[in-house]
């Protein structure tokens, strides 16, 4: 019997899971996973050991104290209103942008992205200057909402708009109002998404350190830092930081149960938008209350640093200083993106293209980095480096292996969907041909996931742009960056002198933020 001749016009079949997907992954990406590991797990060893040394009396002591209730209640209370605040803000914008007839939607839609290219504690440093009520609680709230609403506005958009109208439309046809429809069909489809991003923000707010600093409204992690500087090596912040770091790993479990309950599948429907609500005579009010939050979320810190930049151009400006300092960020956010994206790419590799114990672990390490605080991350580097390597303490690697752990699950995001979306019968064919597995890497699958890993590196670079704890406390003798300056002249109630440092960070953030938006509005 001949055998079948295959048609050369028909697709070949899809690669299986088994034939994508390899059990042990080679040596070359073993030791940085396992390395990058060592690392991520020093911040659970250093609360660990630290609690230890202390003793269960001496830590009951510490902890049950009305200072730290009040850092508890402080802190809770500012995760609590800020999350409530920010998904009430981007479910309703998000609604109004892709639900109803809101004139202009693609100009509000880039408006309503810009405050997010404001760092929160620049945001704070231009409304403490207008005046000290804004400190405290209630200031700190309106800075966070305002600068953490798009991290829940964004995917709630892409959600909307991908959703299948076909559900809206047959609870319309069963006698259902407009709000009885959103309320029973559009919002349970939205909550997966909108309880993930909550979660995000909580955690945000668990670890924020830069605006309540400098609106002067104490949590753990301003505790922690005061408690740092006055007793370098003191048991108060080890334990404040096992407390903290026990508050995210809690939120985390939350997002892993929240993961696993699953998302509500409506099926691929039909190429089309649903219809749009009329706003009516309420169009009016709504332009109005959208260009209230856009004023007050971005117009209000540009004017103020626009005006503290006046105000300190009737002295001088330290030119030579200022170009100093903005070299200074650029060259160590250089240096903390290459090296971000350098360790997720063996991650990624091994987490698509391999499977067993370590793809699980480096699968759930993104989770993990981005749940532990960036104050307790430096506190851990710094003891691991007083302790065991004395050389590395204040240099230039350890301040960039911190950059490294707290911002690499920015990489990771664009290179893992690249490396997802790459046909692994191309790898394949390069090793029926005779290349090893680092060939292959380099020569096959490297130039495919190129532009994902610019896209990571972009934003490794700009989120280094604006850090500020690790650099506080890592930084080597001498190093001043753009977030420093602006955080040690707030301190001293110099705005005019921390107005060109602030106006430098939200234009290096800003443009991307810009171009993105507006590119991915216009793709869609």
């Amino acid at each position: 019997m001949q055998p079948q001749a295959v048609n050369p016009e028909l697709p070949l079949p899809a690669p299986t899971i088994s034939s994508r997907r390899r059990k042990a992954p080679p040596i070359w990406l073993q030791l940085p996973v396992l390395a990058l590991l060592l690392v991520a797990a020093l911040p659970l060893f250093f609360v660990l050991v630290r609690a230890a040394q202390v003793g269960p009396h001496e830590a009951f002591a510490l902890l049950w104290r009305p200072f730290v209730f009040g850092l508890l209640a402080n802190t809770l209370k500012l995760m609590v209103l800020v999350t409530l605040g920010c998904a009430v803000i981007g479910l309703a914008l998000a609604w109004l942008v892709e639900r109803s007839d809101l004139r202009c939607r693609r100009h509000w839609n880039v408006l309503l992205c810009l405050p997010f290219a404001i760092p929160s504690f620049v945001s704070g440093f231009t409304w403490v200057s207008i005046s000290p009520l804004f400190e405290g609680l209630g200031g700190t709230v309106l800075v966070m909402i305002l600068s953490k609403y798009p991290l829940i506005y964004l995917p709630v958009v892409a959600v909307l708009r991908n959703l299948d109208p076909a559900m809206e439309e047959s609870a319309r046809m069963l006698g259902c109002s407009r709000r009885e429809v959103f309320w029973r069909v559009t919002l349970p489809l939205l909550r997966p998404v909108l309880m993930a991003t909550s979660l995000l923000v909580a955690v945000h707010m668990l670890v924020e350190f830069g605006a309540p600093s400098i609106m002067r409204y104490q949590t753990f992690t301003t505790a922690i830092y005061q408690q740092f500087e006055l007793e370098f090596s003191g048991s108060n912040a080890a334990m404040l930081s096992a407390l903290l770091l026990g508050l995210c790993m809690l939120l985390l479990w939350g997002e892993f149960r929240l993961r696993g309950r699953g998302y509500a599948r409506t099926g691929q429907g039909v190429a089309r938008s649903a219809a749009r609500v009329r706003l009516g005579r309420w169009g009016i009010l709504a332009q109005a209350l959208l260009l209230v939050l856009v004023v007050v979320g971005c117009g209000v810190p540009l004017v103020m640093l626009g005006f503290w930049i006046v105000e300190g151009s009737s002295v001088s400006f330290p030119v030579a200083e200022i170009v100093a300092t903005l070299w200074s960020s650029l060259r160590y956010s250089f240096g903390g993106a290459l090296l971000s994206c350098l360790l997720a790419l063996p991650v990624c590799l091994v987490v698509v293209r391999y499977y067993g114990r370590m793809a699980t672990l480096a699968d759930r390490l993104p989770y993990l980095l981005h749940a532990l605080p960036g104050l307790v991350i430096a506190l851990s580097l710094v003891f691991f480096a007083l302790g065991y390597v004395p050389a590395l303490y204040q240099t230039s690697i350890l301040l960039l292996v911190a950059y490294a752990l707290l911002f690499m699950p920015m990489a990771q995001g664009p290179i893992r969907v690249a490396l997802e979306k790459a046909s692994p019968q191309l790898e394949e064919a390069a090793r029926t041909l005779g290349h090893t597995p680092l060939a292959t890497f380099l020569r096959v699958t490297l130039p495919i996931i190129s532009p994902a890993i610019g896209a990571g590196f972009v934003l490794v670079f700009l989120d280094c742009m604006k850090e500020l704890t690790a650099t506080l406390i890592l930084g080597p003798t001498g190093l001043e960056t753009l977030a420093t300056k602006v955080w040690s002249h707030t301190g001293n109630l110099e705005y005019a002198g921390a107005a060109p440092y602030a106006a430098l960070i939200v234009l290096v953030s800003g443009l991307p933020v810009y171009l993105l938006t507006t590119r991915a509005y216009r793709r869609a």
